[in-house]
């Protein structure tokens, strides 16, 4: 999962789809990081820690780390966040590039539209729970999609 500064959205979506894959027994690991410099090493936003916990979802031991283009060999998937973060994995990602493990996240909600998942951070609880629930969706329907279970 992948965001801009890796402490709102991308731990919120990994700290999602990690409780959901671990309460399926999928076997999964599930991480997530940002394609800025600008939080490597901090803990997620305090309010995606708040919103997250608010459904027992712990992701206060995350921290931020940057993508790297070694992300591409290293998992099956990669998620952004928006359109941004997708062309800025693309660029980072040189020749290891590969379009075919990697999308925007609502794409799994509204395959095709590109929809993107708002960034919460000038904004308040509401925002994040908004984001939170967008996610939580999204998380669910890529489980069903490569499983057939129900997130």
């Amino acid at each position: 999962m992948v965001c801009l500064g890796n402490i709102c959205r991308s731990p919120l979506a990994a700290g999602i789809l990690q409780y959901k894959a671990d309460n399926a027994d999928l076997g999964w690991v599930v991480e997530s990081s940002g394609t800025s410099r600008y939080h490597i090493g901090d803990p997620p936003h305090r309010m995606s820690q708040k919103v997250a916990l608010s459904h027992g979802i712990d992701i206060s031991n995350q921290r931020g780390s940057q993508f790297a283009k070694e992300d591409m060999l290293t998992f099956d998937l990669i998620y952004a966040m928006d359109r941004d973060n997708y062309a800025d994995i693309k660029r980072m990602s040189g020749e290891l590039w590969n379009e075919e493990k990697t999308d925007l996240i609502l794409n799994e909600l509204y395959p095709g539209e590109d929809r993107e998942v708002p960034d919460p951070w000038y904004g308040n609880e509401k925002d994040f729970r908004e984001v939170f629930d967008m996610l939580d969706k999204a998380c669910d329907a890529l489980i069903f999609r490569l499983t057939g279970k129900e997130g």
